[in-house]
């Protein structure tokens, strides 16, 4: 099994697994914390499936579903919120906010997590990153049929970066424009906001 993370990602994760382990008193495991933590990250970066990791592990897949869920919840329980996001933004020239549709397999009649714009279903996810692609944050998942706008106003998004520095430009806390041409109205706002500073 290969996964292209650095072994500094697998002893994270190892570490918190430990401590989560100490917090329930967990005191026997099929698995040792370095393995487990291997395991979620062979799910979470590789997308290998549980039949696939039970079979490579040796465990059950109702284990591997238990370690994985263990894993992923210990460390999104690390996830900065928006207000701690909100301060790193403020340090920054500025953040991209972008949201992105992760496709998921539903049958047809999940019509709420259809995308229509992506022919798809999926959920909307809204992120915000620096130029370069580092993640600062990312938002709870919504039905794919949620258009990012919404989704970034359901998510207190635009109020909290307008509050973040764009104050007086009061276009941004509501918009009464196409949808089309919202891009370009904050792209002038980022223009006028810099040309003022």
């Amino acid at each position: 099994m290969s996964i292209d993370l650095s072994s500094r990602t697998l002893r994270f994760l190892t570490g918190q697994l430990i401590a989560r382990r100490r917090e329930i008193g967990t005191r026997w495991r099929r698995l040792p914390a370095a393995r487990q933590a291997l395991l979620a990250l062979a799910h979470l970066r590789c997308s290998d499936t549980y039949a696939q990791l039970a079979a490579g592990f040796g465990i059950g897949i109702a284990t591997v579903y238990r370690y994985i869920r263990e894993a992923v919840e210990s460390l999104a329980g690390l996830a900065p919120s928006l207000g701690e996001a909100m301060k790193t933004i403020q340090e920054k020239a500025f953040v991209i906010l972008d949201g992105t549709l992760l496709p998921i397999d539903r049958i047809a009649a999940d019509t709420p997590h259809y995308s229509g714009k992506h022919k798809r279903h999926g959920m909307n996810v809204q992120v915000l990153t620096v130029p370069f692609g580092w993640l600062l944050w990312a938002s709870q998942a919504l039905p794919g049929s949620t258009h990012h706008l919404t989704a970034a106003r359901q998510h207190g998004i635009i109020d909290a970066l307008a509050e973040a520095g764009l104050k007086c430009w009061r276009l941004l806390r509501k918009l009464r424009c196409s949808t089309n041409r919202i891009t370009d109205a904050v792209k002038a706002v980022v223009v006028l906001h810099h040309a003022s500073a």
